[in-house]
């Protein structure tokens, strides 16, 4: 048996069947926007549709079978798609209705939760405290703080990451197992404040 004479015959049956599911490109756009009733979801969903069939056309024997086969991998695109998209309102619909920030600080966890943090940011590198100040007390997205410090987002990251890292190796030096416990109900001994 000649193998290399098996491979041209099945790469010409993988170029026949693509040109043939390129051939009927619109009435797949059709079929999925009856479904979606979005033509530039039906699209996307197209192209994730022939990417599975490039990986798996392979396993089609019968040519006339290729656009019955194509058929039933759009259908499971479209219940991937559906099952998706439920998920998420879900998911959506669990999560508060408040925009963020509209909620009330609770005051008695904010006294309980250790204040060495506060004494600690301020001995940080001016840097670091600005963007902890911007980022987890504000609430500002890495893209606007970059933007604000003129630094690629990526950088603000880095940034950050290095910002949290000084803060906790601070915090577990000033405050031991407290700080590896959570700083709750701390009782560790802070230095007095300048301002005391």
């Amino acid at each position: 048996m000649d193998l290399g004479n098996v491979d041209e015959t099945s790469a010409t049956d993988q170029k026949g069947r693509t040109a043939l599911l390129v051939q009927s490109q619109a009435q797949f756009l059709a079929f999925l926007a009856r479904h979606l009733g979005n033509c530039a979801e039906a699209e996307d969903l197209l192209q994730t549709a022939y990417l599975k069939a490039l990986t798996t056309s392979a396993t089609v024997r019968d040519d006339e079978k290729v656009i019955a086969w194509f058929y039933r991998v759009l259908r499971n695109v479209l219940v991937d798609t559906h099952r998706h998209q439920a998920a998420t309102e879900r998911l959506e619909a669990r999560l508060p209705r408040e925009a963020p920030g509209a909620t009330v600080p609770d005051e008695a966890l904010f006294h309980t939760v250790c204040q060495c943090v506060l004494d600690i940011a301020h001995t940080l590198k001016p840097a670091y405290r600005d963007i902890l100040q911007r980022v987890e007390v504000e609430g500002a997205s890495l893209k606007t703080v970059a933007e604000e410090y003129d630094i690629t987002p990526n950088n603000a990251s880095v940034r950050l990451h290095r910002a949290r890292h000084a803060l906790r190796t601070a915090l577990i030096h000033m405050c031991g197992t407290c700080a590896e416990h959570g700083c709750l109900d701390c009782t560790c001994r802070r230095p007095a404040s300048p301002s005391a």
